[in-house]
């Protein structure tokens, strides 16, 4: 058995343990309970332990406690819902228990998955038993004690995988929820698959690769591609230093459109980098230096990287220039008291949200939480001392809470805004000119008067609470609770407004999704009018995924 490994070694673990997690992520997400569509723990903790793969890819760390630090950094920040939160702080806390460690045995090995466990039930308010901390408490425990038996690292590593196998089938009895719906924890199977593509790298088992069959077929048809199929020869990417904090770009995205294709653009206070397609790099580069100072270029010719490829050659490329590319995100310095970050996905509520003062908006929530390094880059970006975040989604809670200690200079205040109506009643609440704990309190005091119901649809047939749930079934939801499940929308709609008038509504806002037309959402808010015919009601496009109705109820 294999008494201890080194930095690079672990290394190669985890990214083995990222392959699998990824190649069974679908599977995971199927064992969500409730069966609306959502940012589903497979994929959270896949893209979670995926951003430290890439990280350990690049960084090729050579002791045990450089390759830990490495890989808790980047999870941290690459942290995505609850499930990938705290799977960051288990490895997190491994990480300090590996410091200054040049190889790692089977007693080490126990140490750091201990010290994960107590640090992730230390940060989680109300841990609850049948999940991924129960999971990995009980191979954490496991592997402690064969860790007296036999100090291989192996050993010790099956050991607990045995243990994490056992006690993740046992969360069907421990969870209620799990229980009716006759299904093991989701993020315990993950923590287990993790554990096991550890111990498939360390016995010399090849890591999975999703697509393997479809990757192949493409490299094999490369060189039957025809070069017409290049609609512009050059690959072009650049940095330029801004002129002023308020460059319109608008224009020159209208500009590259014009001559190009392929374009994204990237930016922040300070500088812009854009990518594009074109036959006349020049001319991009010359147009760009009237918005700033280009600093950075470089051009490559796909062309011939496609001619090179298609004979069998290495294509040519600016490596070099890749090395130097650093990631856009100076913070701004503060100009102003409070500034506010909130995530909501759809044009029509980050609208609403910019309109109320928000500073920055990040595309996310239902179908895809935001990451920590995502939530920290915009609160950075915002000129505050004091920013506050409104994560809108109860699985973003934990990610943002992590920014707390990463944001230097700013203090930040994440609310427990769970719903996008929550996060608004929130805005609506701010003081300029109150102190930070008067504000708080009162934006907290503004999210629990406000009643949030949606409705969207099943994402697949099951049993929940009592209710038989088919696939595409419309589901109603009221405070996150499932409230009602229908063939008919109008009937759902109905049951809602009836809901509303019973809580006294005088203030109601209809937020339609995208997919809905105006008529039909105006004959939806119809049916509030008439239910609460002395209330307030008002429409407004939200064009948000996934649900085609969010309410507010004051």
């Amino acid at each position: 058995m294999v008494q201890s490994v080194d930095g690079g070694m672990l290394a190669r673990m985890l990214i083995h343990a990222s392959a699998s997690l990824n190649v069974e992520k679908q599977k995971i997400n199927e064992l969500n309970v409730f069966p609306v569509p959502d940012g589903d723990t497979g994929t959270n903790m896949s893209l979670t332990i995926g951003t430290a793969a890439a990280e350990l890819q690049k960084k090729q760390p050579g002791s045990v406690g450089e390759t830990t630090a490495i890989n808790a950094s980047a999870m941290l920040r690459g942290a995505r819902g609850n499930s990938g939160v705290i799977l960051s702080l288990i490895f997190r806390g491994f990480s300090r228990a590996m410091k200054d460690k040049e190889s790692m045995d089977g007693i080490d090995l126990a140490d750091g998955l201990n010290a994960g466990v107590h640090a992730a039930y230390k940060a989680v308010m109300k841990p609850a038993e049948g999940t991924v901390l129960t999971v990995s408490r009980l191979a954490g425990e496991r592997a402690g004690r064969a860790a007296e038996e036999n100090t291989s690292i192996e050993y010790v590593l099956e050991s607990a995988i045995l243990r994490a196998e056992e006690a993740l089938a046992d969360t069907v009895e421990q969870n209620p929820v799990l229980k009716k719906a006759g299904v093991v924890d989701a993020g315990g199977m993950g923590f287990v698959i993790i554990l096991k593509g550890m111990l498939d790298e360390l016995r010399g088992i090849a890591a999975p690769v999703e697509g393997a069959d479809q990757e192949v077929k493409e490299k094999a048809d490369f060189a039957a591609q025809s070069l017409e199929e290049i609609t512009f020869t050059f690959d072009t990417v650049f940095i330029v230093r801004k002129n002023g904090k308020d460059v319109d770009l608008d224009p020159f995205r209208e500009y590259l459109n014009s001559i190009g294709d392929s374009l994204v653009i990237g930016e922040d206070d300070e500088a812009f980098k854009v990518h594009v397609h074109t036959d006349i790099p020049g001319s991009a580069l010359n147009e760009a230096q009237k918005y700033g100072t280009l600093e950075l270029a470089k051009i490559e010719n796909m062309r011939t990287q496609a001619e090179d490829l298609a004979a069998g050659r290495q294509a040519q490329s600016t490596d070099d220039l890749d090395a130097v590319e650093a990631e856009l995100e100076a913070g701004s310095a503060p100009s102003k008291r409070y500034g506010f970050v909130a995530v909501a996905a759809g044009e029509g509520l980050a609208k609403v949200f910019h309109d109320l003062g928000v500073d920055g908006v990040i595309s996310g929530g239902q179908t895809m939480n935001p990451s920590t390094e995502d939530i920290l880059k915009e609160i950075k970006k915002t000129p505050a001392e004091v920013v506050y975040v409104l994560p809108n989604n109860k699985n973003i809670i934990m990610a943002a809470q992590q920014c707390v200690d990463l944001a230097e200079g700013k203090q930040v205040v994440v609310l427990q805004a769970k719903t996008v109506p929550q996060g608004i009643s929130a805005m609506i609440a701010v003081d300029l000119d109150a102190e930070p704990e008067t504000n708080t309190a009162a934006m907290e005091e503004a999210m629990e008067s406000v009643t949030t119901m949606e409705i969207t649809y099943a994402a697949r047939t099951t049993t929940f609470d009592g209710q038989e749930i088919r696939e595409g079934d419309y589901l109603a939801l009221v405070d996150n609770q499932l409230f009602a499940t229908e063939q008919d929308l109008n009937a759902l709609l109905d049951r809602l407004a009836q809901e509303a008038s019973r809580r006294g509504g005088e203030f109601i806002n209809v937020f339609y999704g995208e997919g809905v037309e105006e008529d039909a959402a105006q004959a939806a808010l119809d049916r509030f009018q008439t239910a609460c015919p002395e209330a307030e009601l008002t429409l407004l496009r939200g064009a948000q995924p996934v649900y085609h109705y969010l309410i507010s109820v004051e």
